[in-house]
């Protein structure tokens, strides 16, 4: 499974940046507990949640930048 594109996230509208950034910290905060209780979890799956969060920040983080 290939790491998202970020080109992807900055097509989406600022609403789907926010909806997907809490949906992906939700996700990330269920693979710890997975983890936590001795689940089975694979461990690409953190990478990519991480790589995820990183990039819809980013891309939030540069609107903000340039709408002030």
């Amino acid at each position: 499974m290939a790491l998202p594109k970020v080109q992807d996230v900055r097509e989406l509208s600022h609403e789907q940046v926010a909806q997907q950034i809490i949906d992906v910290k939700k996700q990330l905060m269920q693979l710890r507990l997975k983890q936590a209780t001795q689940q089975q979890v694979k461990p690409h799956e953190f990478r990519h949640a991480k790589h995820r969060l990183a990039q819809l920040l980013t891309v939030e983080r540069e609107r903000q930048s340039k709408s002030v």
